[in-house]
């Protein structure tokens, strides 16, 4: 099953960065070694509120279907509805790179019928 093909009513994304150490001689002198040609730890969160339950039921579902955090997936455009910037803002560092589950999607009823959906991701190179 694939992911949710919603339109997100908030969304919150954080780009990551290279993997860099740095290290300090005694003299105060400053070397930095980048360890990688792509950005790591990008972060996406979504929040779709007051959905029909059905609808929270699918993210529930393909939670269980990628086996929670284990299994990365690509994303759907309709993540990007409203966005007016690049079509790969959102990328998580590389072509083709996909997301996984930081956690289990948060669920919180509104009222009978509608639910609102918490959704973290985390971008894998």
């Amino acid at each position: 099953m694939a992911f949710p093909s919603l339109s997100p009513t908030a969304r919150a994304f954080e780009p990551g960065d290279w993997p860099v150490r740095t290290y300090e001689a005694l003299s105060g002198a400053e070397v930095r070694i980048r360890y990688g040609n792509k950005r790591t730890g990008a972060k996406l969160s979504l929040s779709y509120d007051n959905i029909t339950d059905t609808q929270a039921q699918e993210f529930l579902t393909h939670y269980i279907d990628t086996q929670g955090t284990f299994i990365a997936f690509n994303v759907p455009a309709a993540i990007r509805t409203g966005w007016t910037g690049a079509s790969n803002a959102f990328d998580p560092g590389s072509t083709g790179a996909l997301y996984r589950y930081a956690q289990a999607p948060q669920v919180t009823a509104v009222r009978p019928g509608v639910s609102t959906v918490q959704v973290e991701l985390v971008g894998v190179v």
